[in-house]
């Protein structure tokens, strides 16, 4: 009866020390919540059809916040400047009207997986400086082509827009960022001559006071 009683204590004594858990496996890092994006502007002007409008190319640059979000739902908000406008042209006279906006977008997303998300929401604007350039065809002359020259274009132009954005955006690799955006203006580009004020003679860029930005962005950005 001693043998095996000796066995045991031996096998005992000689069995390694069971190893020590390992620590759970921190969590995956959140996802990135601060970048920058630039790209091209592609501007249109509704209901302003009376002046032959047609696309200006511009371009935007800024950046955004997104709180860290590992749901279906996400939101941004982003701060942009934009250099956007249109060209016209009429049977006097044709030019270029450039506007120069700061532009705030508050932005919710549908995260398709890892790699997509779609966004919608609100975006508001502040026009910062506008300019026209124009010229005047040889076969007449047009005396409302530029009455304000030197800056004073911005006394008729509202200051504030406010509408809508639609985008859709692809994550291809670690931070880049592929996008693609839609806006569209509730607000009109020209403020409407108050009946107790003689308004001076419409300009030709400007016949349909009612007009109103639409745009489309292309761009590139980086998470950080």
């Amino acid at each position: 009866m001693l043998l095996p009683l000796l066995a045991l204590s031996q096998r005992d004594t000689s069995a390694k020390p069971a190893k020590a858990a390992k620590p759970a496996s921190k969590s995956s890092k959140s996802e990135r919540s601060f970048g920058v994006i630039a790209g091209l502007n592609f501007a249109n002007v509704t209901k302003a059809s009376s002046i032959s409008n047609s696309n200006e190319t511009g371009f935007m640059v800024g950046v955004f916040f997104a709180p860290p979000s590992k749901s279906l739902l996400s939101f941004r908000m982003e701060f942009l400047y934009s250099k956007q406008g249109y060209d016209y042209k009429t049977n006097t006279n044709t030019g270029t009207v450039d506007k120069h906006y700061i532009m705030m977008p508050m932005l919710y997303g549908i995260n398709i997986g890892k790699f997509a998300r779609l966004e919608a929401g609100l975006q508001t604007a502040i026009l910062l400086n506008a300019k026209v350039d124009s010229t005047t065809s040889q076969s007449g002359t047009d005396p409302n082509a530029n009455p304000y020259a030197s800056g004073g274009m911005m006394k008729m132009m509202n200051r504030f827009n406010y509408g809508f954005a639609g985008a859709l955006e692809i994550y291809p690799y670690k931070g880049i960022v592929l996008g693609g955006r839609y806006n569209i203006s509730l607000g009109e580009i020209y403020k409407t001559p108050t009946p107790s004020v003689t308004p001076p003679p419409s300009p030709s860029y400007m016949q349909d006071v009612d007009a109103k930005n639409n745009l489309v962005q292309l761009y590139l950005g980086y998470r950080f």
